[in-house]
């Protein structure tokens, strides 16, 4: 029996071995990785303390990103007349609204905006989608077209838009800004549609009374035509187009010397460039341009000084000649524009008695091709319009500040009022009749105010009417109706008293 114990004992003694090395080897692997586990949460603890020193010590500039700006109440009320009055515009034209994404894919974006691609705000990857910030609303506008396949629309859009310019804040320039457009979409006869954005633009600017302005018009077969017979070589008209199109903020001098010294254009062709841009007027610019021989020999002269004779006399019918000016030094940067393109100037703003300068503060044109270049099989015509919205605040924002009128930032029409202690569900009860008979109304959001801080609130908000409750009209059955302004009181009957406030709230 010994000897086989013996026997079994050695066949078994390998393989204990064997299950106490894989035993030991397993010990030693797990040590190992709970050292290289504290190791890495030591590296993590002392990276967090890094940062929490780097947060606490590092001062912190509280401040809106450049190129932006916060509008508080009184703004804000400024804004929503202008907004009330291009959207009053707008659908007085037929037009209806659509919303496009605030970013588009990048390939969208790119190659529509010549020299300002670079403007355009790019953002980091997505989930495999590279996207940038649109850079206007015309491009998403082209995009919503062919994609769901419209032939025609009117529309307008009004939203914001981003571009990495150099802000020049008190003239309206943003990296954040808001853009008004109108356009419309489809095959027309020439020149309809094009007149009727001409005339939105006189609309509003009048409307809004900004001052004295001009629509300058141009046509982009014209600027084609007259960049071929001053001998500008065609793969460089967009660039010296965006360079004529500087001439609005640039003398002559440099716009040349930008484009011999950095584009590259002969000497002798700017100089012939720089008759041309020179000229503007209206029929008579036409007779002068039909009398220039070199320029009649080019057949898109020829086109487009047809389109603008058509132009200029629906102008006339249209009302809007006065305002209107040829002008062949407009010549718009945008790669997309193919027909018609103008742009509206303010004429010197003057505000008590100091002159601003403000610059373009509307503009567009015709693209044809803009919609094909999405979906070749579905190219539609187009033509529209954008007001520059963010420059005629500033405009009315200043004359704000130099008026002594205020302007309203709440539209209450009358304010309830409890003339003692006690009153708060009797507030409640009249303020509910109110607001369910759509008056604007409001009452203070203390159970015990004191009467002459509601009526402060009253005059410092420019409310115009004040209901003042006590018991003894509580009793009775009546409220005084007080006029704010003239500091004037009249009771009135609880049954009388929405009657009473209609009549006086449509007499003021």
């Amino acid at each position: 029996m010994k000897s086989i114990g013996r026997l079994l004992f050695a066949s078994l003694k390998p393989r204990v071995h064997r299950r106490v090395s894989v035993m030991n080897m397993t010990s030693i692997t797990t040590e190992l990785q709970i050292e290289q586990i504290d190791r890495e949460v030591k590296k993590l603890l002392e990276l967090k303390a890094q940062l929490e020193e780097t947060v606490t010590t590092k001062h912190f500039v509280l401040k809106a990103p450049k190129g932006t700006r916060d509008y508080g109440p009184e703004k804000m009320a400024i804004r929503e007349k202008v907004f009330d009055v291009v959207v009053g515009t707008f659908k007085r034209h037929g037009a209806e609204t659509i919303d496009t994404p605030v970013f588009e894919l990048k390939d969208t974006l790119t190659g529509k905006y010549g020299e300002d691609s670079k403007l355009i705000y790019d953002l980091k990857d997505q989930g495999g989608e590279l996207l940038a910030l649109r850079y206007d609303l015309t491009v998403p506008f082209a995009r919503y077209l062919a994609m769901n396949k419209i032939k025609n629309i009117k529309r307008y859009h009004i939203a914001k838009v981003y571009r990495r310019d150099q802000p020049q804040m008190t003239k309206g320039r943003y990296r954040e800004f808001f853009q008004c457009d109108f356009d419309i979409a489809g095959t027309y006869d020439a020149m309809i549609p094009d007149v009727e954005c001409v005339r939105i633009v006189y609309e509003i600017l009048s409307k809004l009374d900004v001052g004295n302005f001009a629509v300058k018009v141009n046509h982009r077969q014209i600027l084609d035509g007259m960049f071929r017979v001053c001998g500008v070589p065609s793969d460089k008209f967009r660039s010296i187009c965006s360079s004529v199109d500087k001439l609005d903020k640039l003398p002559w001098e440099e716009v040349k010397q930008e484009m011999v010294n950095e584009k590259g254009l002969d000497d002798a062709a700017a100089d012939r460039i720089g008759e041309y841009v020179k000229l503007s007027g209206g029929m008579d610019l036409i007779e002068t341009l039909k009398q220039d021989s070199q320029m009649m020999a080019d057949k898109d002269c020829v086109s487009g000084i047809s389109d603008m004779e058509t132009l200029l006399e629906y102008c006339d019918l249209y009302g809007v000649q006065d305002k209107v000016v040829f002008d062949l030094s407009l010549a718009r940067g945008l790669d997309y524009y193919t027909g018609v393109i103008y742009e509206a100037v303010l004429k010197g703003v003057q505000i008590d008695g100091e002159e601003v300068s403000v610059g373009s503060v509307a503009g567009g044109g015709r693209y044809d091709g803009l919609v094909g270049m999405f979906d070749s099989k579905n190219k539609v015509p187009c033509v529209g319009v954008s007001i520059g919205i963010e420059r005629l605040f500033s405009i009315l924002e200043q004359k704000n500040a130099k008026s002594s009128t205020k302007i309203r930032s709440r539209d209450t029409e009358v304010y309830v009022v409890s003339a003692h202690k006690g009153l708060v569900q009797e507030r409640m009860k009249l303020v509910t009749m109110l607001w369910d008979s759509n008056i604007k109304t409001e009452h203070s959001y203390k159970k015990n105010p004191k009467i002459l801080v509601q009526l402060q609130e009253c005059e410092s908000a420019g409310i115009p009417l004040a209901v003042v409750i006590g018991g003894n009209e509580i009793e009775r059955g009546v409220v005084k109706l007080r006029d704010v302004e003239l500091r004037e009181e009249v009771e009135v009957s609880r049954d009388n008293l929405l009657a009473e406030i209609r009549k006086r709230l449509n007499s003021s």
